[in-house]
């Protein structure tokens, strides 16, 4: 069983898809790890230490050249892949909605496609989830680049020239990287608030210590899809929650928005008319911005300043932490593997349940439910 790992190509992108520790580990099962030269330079990994750990590190051609499986953070260009043998997998993110071309040319190449967003939202898959695990460094990291580009402090500070007020932060969006926003701009002392259109993270948002803010007069919302994805909602509640969070975000200093919706662009939370109600000198980070953005006027990895306001968003937030990233998004990967790793056979058997929801492509052909619905 040979694992292969490319450096990342994409634009931008300095995670890599493993790490020395799980090469040593992939080496424990019995498998043969080759890594291409400087894969994890991005990520402070040096091909030393792959060396150390068990693995082969040598040019990408070399690499790939009778692999069974390929990790890759992004999916790579199946023209890099052409040594792998038939059918090999490749486990990695494909953003399959938008990016049906290349699913289409996995299919043609006869390569077996693994989409890690693909990951079933279950508690045997949870140690698998690379959304959730690249979404809390995410979050972390929105705070703390709003924090540095606010031109004021962030906790309450009491000086013997006088008070300085603790920011006002608002985060709007409560899944893995809203409640990671929170909890991190709370440690930072700010005065944090939060709304989201599932009802159910109102408990989640009042255990960080933050305040909720949620339309409380239309009756019969749920925004809660399939897996805890949050889903698109009425007409009536949109025009509620719109007025809602006109009125507060007018009194915030920081914005930091997360909404994302599977297989649709990101829900516009925030119009040009609510900016210019904000305060000069405050600061808006858009999460989503690689998806479309919840911002009007926000723009991938550019600083665009709005009504005095500045907002700023990034195509690849967790990649802005790679060392951290890559070590969970590696173990995150390994822990897929791992789980179904047949000891006879010196191979992962996928079962049903995990394998058919990440499965994109076999046998030549796109295979995955959820893309041949769209």
């Amino acid at each position: 069983m040979r694992i292969a790992v490319l450096k990342e190509r994409a634009p931008g992108e300095s995670r890599v898809a493993l790490t020395p520790e799980t090469a040593k580990k992939f080496v424990a099962l019995g498998a043969t790890v080759a890594v291409e030269e400087g894969a994890g330079s991005g990520a402070s990994v040096t091909d030393e230490a792959y060396r150390e750990a068990g693995a082969e590190v040598a040019g990408a051609a070399a690499v790939v050249k009778d692999a069974d499986i390929v990790l890759g953070v992004q999916a790579p260009d199946p023209a890099l892949l052409a040594g792998a043998n038939p059918g090999a997998w490749v486990a990695a993110t494909f953003d399959p909605f938008r990016n049906g071309d290349l699913v289409a040319a996995y299919a043609k190449a006869g390569l077996e496609a693994l989409s890690m967003e693909f990951m079933p939202r279950i508690t045997r898959a949870q140690s698998m989830d690379v959304l959730s695990s690249q979404s809390n460094l995410a979050g972390y990291k929105a705070v703390l680049v709003a924090a540095n580009t606010y031109g004021r402090a962030f906790p309450m500070m009491m000086t013997a020239a006088g008070t300085v007020q603790a920011a006002k932060v608002f985060v709007m969006g409560v899944g893995v990287a809203g409640l990671q926003a929170i909890a991190t701009a709370k440690r930072l002392g700010a005065q944090v608030s939060a709304t989201d259109v599932r009802s159910a993270t109102k408990e989640q948002i009042l255990s960080l210590g933050a305040k909720p803010v949620f339309v409380e007069n239309v009756a019969g919302i749920e925004g809660e899809g399939s897996g805890g994805y949050a889903t698109e909602m009425s007409e009536e509640y949109q025009k509620a929650q719109a007025e809602l969070v006109s009125s507060h975000i007018a009194k915030q200093d920081i914005v930091i928005t997360t909404a994302l919706i599977p297989g649709k662009p990101a829900p516009r939370l925030i119009s040009d008319a609510q900016i210019a109600s904000m305060k000069p000198g405050s600061v808006i980070f858009d999460l989503a911005v690689a998806q479309g953005g919840n911002v009007e006027g926000s723009k991938p990895d550019e600083v665009v300043e709005k009504h005095g306001v500045t907002i700023v968003g990034y195509s690849n937030t967790a990649g802005h932490l790679a060392a951290d990233a890559s070590a969970l998004f590696a173990r995150n990967l390994y822990n897929f593997l791992s789980a179904f790793w047949d000891k006879e056979a010196g191979k992962p058997v996928l079962d049903e349940e995990i394998g058919d929801a990440v499965r994109l492509t076999q046998g030549g052909k796109v295979v995955n439910e959820r893309l041949q619905a769209t």
